[in-house]
């Protein structure tokens, strides 16, 4: 399988999660509009926002426009992944990426496959990134209600989120997959992915 990043970029996912929280809340972070009350709204057609689901006391991610519009593509990529077709469900990710670079489920996608090849730097700024798009996206003052696991459109964050304690334990960083348990607990505190303890 042939290198998943250009040398720039795999310098920037192989910095340390600290590192990358800094430059994604920097350069990459999502611009927010400002409502008529001062308040940040939940979304923009291009960033990750967040909705009250009804009827329930929780929320629920809203993935941008283009993510919604790959529904079909990102299928086509897990029958791919089932099929053990790695190389080319790879190179759809990365066209998928391309036009696209808050689909967290496609760069999950990616950090998969980097585990599966053993490479844990790799598979950490794939999922550290994937992390990241939703974290910067939440309000700072955290969120009243959960955001659970077992609604659909979170799912992706919090495998990401799994991946990245995974990553982060197999370069000896514990501290750091502390930080992201602790952080993944706060939004669902039940726990399904079975998070190792910190």
């Amino acid at each position: 399988m042939g290198p998943l990043l250009d040398e720039s970029t795999r310098m920037l996912y192989s910095a340390s999660f600290a590192d990358c929280r800094l430059l994604i809340g920097e350069r990459m972070a999502p611009k927010r509009k400002q409502t008529s009350k001062g308040g940040a709204s939940h979304q923009t057609d291009d960033r990750v926002g967040l909705r009250h689901v009804p009827g329930e006391n929780v929320f629920e991610l809203v993935h941008p426009r283009c993510v919604r519009a790959r529904a079909d593509d990102i299928a086509e990529v897990h029958k791919m992944l089932k099929a053990g077709e790695l190389d080319i469900a790879e190179d759809e990710l990365r066209w998928l990426l391309d036009g696209c670079s808050q689909f967290v489920e496609a760069h999950r996608l990616l950090g998969e496959i980097a585990m599966a090849d053993g490479d844990a730097v790799l598979a950490r700024g794939h999922f550290g990134y994937a992390f990241q798009i939703v974290v910067s996206s939440l309000p700072k003052q955290g969120l009243p209600r959960p955001l659970p696991y077992r609604r659909p459109p979170n799912r992706p964050f919090f495998e990401a989120g799994k991946g990245l304690v995974w990553a982060l334990q197999q370069m000896g960083e514990a501290n750091l997959a502390a930080e992201v348990i602790q952080q993944m607990l706060s939004l669902d505190p039940s726990d399904p992915l079975k998070l190792p303890k910190p």
